[in-house]
């Protein structure tokens, strides 16, 4: 990976950063705690209470990936990064983004 590409995953890392953290903010309302004492319904509480859990979940789940992006981006300098450990092949970009803590090819990850 050259310097150009390490810089253009970069700018890629960093905006899908952005993308998460914004996610994470719209999802804090949405995380909130029911109040039963909340007149709407026994259904619609219930309703409410199932929402919630989604919202938690993706937060969750958007927490991690930032963390993982975190990560990545700290290491995007580091020599051997983008570099499958098995074969010595490029990583591609998009799985360097999809899961960027990875350090095999797609056809290593499959032998393993």
């Amino acid at each position: 990976m050259n310097a150009e590409e390490r810089q253009k995953l970069k700018h890629a890392i960093v905006r899908e950063i952005a993308a998460e953290k914004h996610l994470i903010e719209g999802l804090a309302d949405s995380v909130k705690p029911v109040a039963p004492d909340n007149a709407i319904g026994r259904l619609t509480r219930m309703e409410a209470i199932g929402s919630r859990a989604v919202s938690e979940a993706s937060m969750n789940s958007a927490r991690a990936k930032l963390a993982r992006l975190e990560t990545a981006l700290k290491k995007v300098d580091q020599p051997d990064f983008g570099i499958c450990i098995r074969c010595g092949k490029p990583i591609p970009e998009g799985r360097i983004m999809a899961m960027p803590e990875n350090v095999l090819c797609v056809p290593c990850a499959e032998k393993r």
